[in-house]
């Protein structure tokens, strides 16, 4: 495993790499602190491709909270262990400069419900726009024919999807299932910021999205009973969520009764550390309810 750090030896390495007889390029964006999630991604794009790109960057364009920014886990070192082990071929660790050099002045844009509802009312325009203009400016860098995602960050990757898209950047864009611990909460970079006493409470989360999803396959379709179940889970762990919300898992239009899959969506916030999560859920044949 080989570390880079410009754009043009990335470019090289991958070239190399396609000289040498490697057929596809598989892409896996972090910004560091990796955990099994992480590693979870490496998996399938080793499953896919001859070589898997791993990027680095803590990205300070899509931070709404400085706070937040000074705040997230940096441990390169750590993450380059794991990542060889894992088997990753190349990991691209460019520094601020290299990725927004002086005098950048090219902002990507996704407007629209996906990106101006949930995360985007909560955050402001700045979180997408910083996340999209760097997912560009990568995928770009690496050319890859695949890029993997996870889904806990289910609106990220329908933006993503939605600029790659529209841009017409050649790479197929993958959604891999949300990672999770032992008990069931969703991986995350920030868990390591959770005292003892807030992951306990950050339980609720999960035990609210298996609660409605097994109150939706029993044969209830309407989203406020399902959400009136969701907030009793949520308020018998202490928590008030930021937003709950159940939107279609394809343009987070909002769902009022649940005739096909809807995206269950949770954002709430333990101390300083926000978490966000989610589920796809299915309903019950019409006429199964018990």
């Amino acid at each position: 495993m080989k570390t880079v750090r410009t754009i043009a030896e990335l470019r090289a390495e991958l070239g190399n790499a396609r000289a040498a007889g490697a057929r596809s390029v598989g892409f896996v964006p972090t910004m560091g602190a990796l955990h099994r999630g992480h590693l979870s991604l490496v998996d399938a794009s080793h499953a896919e491709n001859d070589v898997v790109v791993l990027s680095i960057f803590v990205n300070p364009t899509q931070f709404t909270e400085a706070s937040d920014l000074a705040a997230y886990p940096r441990q390169e070192a750590a993450d380059a262990a794991l990542a060889e082990e894992a088997g990753v071929d190349l990991i691209f660790a460019p520094s601020a400069a290299e990725m927004y050099p002086a005098g950048f002045a090219t902002t990507v844009r996704v407007t629209g419900p996906l990106t101006e509802t949930l995360e985007g009312a909560g955050r402001g325009d700045a979180h997408f726009d910083g996340m999209a203009t760097v997912v560009s400016k990568l995928l770009l860098a690496v050319q890859p024919d695949a890029a993997y995602f996870g889904q806990k960050d289910a609106q990220q990757l329908l933006v993503v999807q939605r600029m790659v898209a529209d841009l017409g950047i050649p790479a197929r864009i993958v959604a891999c299932p949300t990672a999770r611990d032992f008990d069931g909460l969703a991986l995350s970079s920030r868990n390591v910021r959770l005292s003892a006493a807030e992951r306990e409470r950050a339980l609720g989360i999960p035990r609210a999205l298996e609660r409605v999803a097994a109150q939706l396959a029993a044969g209830e379709h309407g989203v406020s009973e399902l959400r009136n179940t969701a907030v009793d889970v949520l308020a018998a762990a202490g928590i008030e969520p930021e937003y709950l919300a159940f939107v279609s898992p394809t343009d987070l239009t909002p769902v009022t009764v649940v005739t096909d899959a809807v995206l269950c969506a949770v954002a709430a916030r333990f101390g300083e550390v926000r978490l966000i999560d989610n589920a796809v859920l299915n309903p019950a044949p019409a006429g199964e309810k018990e």
